[in-house]
């Protein structure tokens, strides 16, 4: 009796492991299957998502989404257009598929190619715009493609050419603000890119405007604008198909540029440690939006040594305020031992654009303190510099972008 109890004894101690381990097994096996198939339900949900496109930039017949902007830039082919003209508004397939504008162009005689605004005197243009535009009804999609330039004023003396790109904004309400890419070395440009705004009926496309801004790309300095054109909508008829449109480029309309607001700022020069102390305190008399509506001020400091940029900073975002207080203090390690020598700093009084993620925000106006200022900033400037360690506040009137 006692040698049986002893075998059953050992017999149950081996059973309890061999059933733990069975156990171990079959549950690892389940939470590998469970893992598995989870990964694959999400995978077909995410593969199953189209986000809708309310906005196309088609680059020489590639097109670029606007959700692969923020990340890694996926560049689809131009095959890929073509399935993209068969989504409807909410990105999925239809059983009709669209014809592309291009082809569609084929059949139909373009609208007369040159609109040049009358009184325009040629001699004073800085250049030649042109483009097209076209709306198609059945996706609601309002169509500028932005063909080339000719005759540009050059910015660059040395090599009489400049770096042009351009600026689109849909007025007046400014919630579309795109830019072409830069070409380098050219009077001429052929930029061949086609921008298209979703969601925008017929007759609200007579109520609009488009602003075309022409600038200059400056590596080391702000960008110099070339001119503009200013195109109303409300005489163009879109409803027979592409319409082809040349325009004279002008100077920047110095009236709409007029008003930037003032700028309070302290400044303090540290000598002892080679530091700039820049308070922005607050701005005043700032003007209204192109819609009539107020503006959601920030200011932005660049400090500069020679026409490198060394640093740059921010204030916070002041909703719905003509005149701001921002109480923010900056201090900028000076980048030679000479001191405020050959230092300069830049402030850019901004309006936020919080809903269009893609383009920049607008330039309200802009300050530039240093040696070289004259004025109100270089008399400022000069006082931290005869008196170190002395914070000293004045008010400036800002100038145009």
């Amino acid at each position: 009796i006692l040698y049986n109890q002893h075998q059953r004894s050992e017999f149950d101690c081996i059973k309890l492991p061999v059933g733990v381990a069975v156990v171990s097994v079959f549950g690892l096996v389940f939470t590998v299957s469970a893992f598995a198939w989870i990964c694959c339900q999400r995978k077909n949900t995410k593969s199953q998502k189209t986000p809708p496109y309310k906005f196309v930039h088609m680059l020489k017949g590639v097109d670029i989404y606007p959700e692969s902007l923020s990340g890694k830039k996926k560049f689809a082919a131009p095959t890929l257009h073509l399935d993209l003209e068969k989504r409807d508004l909410n990105g999925n397939f239809t059983t009709k598929p669209f014809h592309h504008h291009q082809n569609t162009l084929s059949s139909q005689a373009p609208t007369p190619a040159v609109d040049r605004p009358q009184g325009e005197d040629k001699e004073a243009g800085l250049g030649t715009l042109h483009f097209s535009l076209e709306y198609q009804p059945e996706r609601k999609a309002f169509i500028v493609h932005i063909k080339e330039a000719h005759g540009l004023t050059p910015t660059d003396e040395q090599s009489l050419t400049s770096d042009p790109y351009i600026k689109l904004t849909l007025l007046p309400e400014k919630k579309h603000r795109v830019k072409t890419r830069v070409l380098r070395k050219t009077l001429d440009p052929t930029f061949d890119e086609t921008f298209s705004f979703y969601g925008i009926s017929l007759a609200r496309v007579s109520e609009l405007a488009l602003h075309f801004m022409v600038l200059s790309f400056d590596r080391f300095s702000r960008d110099e604008v070339i001119g503009e054109t200013l195109v109303p909508l409300s005489g163009i008829d879109l409803s027979e198909g592409r319409v082809l449109m040349s325009r004279e480029i002008i100077k920047r309309n110095v009236k709409k540029s007029s008003g930037r607001g003032e700028l309070l700022l302290s400044l303090c020069y540290q000598s002892t440690t080679n530091t700039l102390t820049v308070v922005v305190l607050k701005a005043r008399h700032l003007p209204k939006t192109e819609n009539n509506g107020p503006t959601d001020p920030y200011v932005k400091v660049n400090m500069y040594h020679g026409k490198k940029r060394v640093c740059k900073k921010k204030t916070h975002v002041k909703k719905s305020s003509p005149n701001p207080v921002f109480n923010e203090l900056f201090v900028f390690d000076l980048p030679s031992e000479e001191g405020l020598r050959d230092t300069s700093v830049e402030l850019l009084l901004m309006d936020s654009d919080m809903g269009n993620s893609r383009c920049p925000n607008t330039v309200i106006g802009r300050l530039v303190l240093g040696t070289s200022a004259a004025g109100t900033p270089g008399e400022h400037w000069r006082e931290i510099c005869d008196h170190p360690r002395r914070q000293i506040a004045k008010w400036h009137v800002m100038s145009e972008d």
